[in-house]
């Protein structure tokens, strides 16, 4: 049996061994190179794996990463002087002025001399898709292809026939004006956007300035209700004195 003087001996020299196991145990943590401490103490590299801190590679990465900061770019944005700003401003003022030069505007002149001629185009298509459609139909009808169907109709052939060769004329030139269109803007592509642009503003004043057709008569008719025959600025000034001159005849019953 153990007296109290062993038993307290005893639990000393356990407390001291188990100290002793907790000191080593931390040593070990400490100098294993993944542990959390040891990776904690280790300081952060900005330069690439691989290279040495003093290669010139990596001296080049890490002005890069420098310059290309938030920071530095907004420092020579600052520094820029403010003549340099001043002279970039300018000249891409003078670049956009020079895009939109008077020459390449679209004026009222010009675009009622192209009015003109696209009319032309689409008149001498019409004439040409009409005469080539009546042909090209009298061509097919002589064949005889269409003989069923003109056996059906309770008229002379001869009638019946002509009748179908005039619409095909007819068709050819309704289709003329669009072939006639398509071929105008295709020889004049840098005034189309303009032209298109010009005419809503033409329409939107012809129709501003309009009289209003239910109260003409035969003795007082409707001076050109939609300006067609409008083809310069004269001939638009004449307009307007024409509907105010419709307006003074209706009221005053000249």
């Amino acid at each position: 049996m153990l007296t109290p003087t062993s038993t307290f001996a005893l639990r000393l020299a356990g407390q001291g061994a188990a100290r002793a196991s907790i000191a080593s145990s931390i040593a070990r943590t400490t100098a294993c190179p993944y542990s959390t401490a040891s990776m904690k103490k280790q300081q952060p590299s900005a330069r690439p794996i691989g290279l040495a801190p003093t290669s010139p590679i990596a001296r080049t990465s890490a002005a890069f990463a420098a310059a290309s900061s938030p920071s530095s770019i907004v420092a020579r944005v600052v520094r820029q002087p403010c003549s340099q700003r001043c002279n970039a401003t300018a000249a891409a003022a003078a670049q956009h002025k020079s895009a939109t030069a008077p020459g390449d505007k679209l004026d009222w002149e010009t675009f009622f001399q192209l009015r003109k001629s696209r009319r032309r185009w689409q008149l001498g298509f019409s004439v040409i898709s009409g005469l080539g459609s009546f042909v090209g139909g009298a061509g097919i009808l002589a064949t005889g292809v269409a003989d069923p169907l003109v056996t059906q109709v309770p008229l002379d052939p001869f009638i019946t026939m002509g009748m179908m060769t005039m619409a095909f004329g007819a068709l050819g030139w309704l289709v003329g004006p669009s072939v006639g269109s398509l071929v105008f803007y295709t020889l004049n592509k840098r005034w189309k956007n303009q032209m298109t642009i010009k005419e809503k503003e033409f329409f939107a004043r012809i129709k501003k300035n309009r009289v209003d057709p239910s109260v003409s008569s035969v003795g007082n008719p409707v001076p050109d209700f939609y300006g067609e025959k409008i083809s310069s600025v004269k001939g638009y000034r004449q307009w307007l004195k024409d509907q105010r001159a419709f307006n003074k005849k209706r009221v005053s019953f000249v």
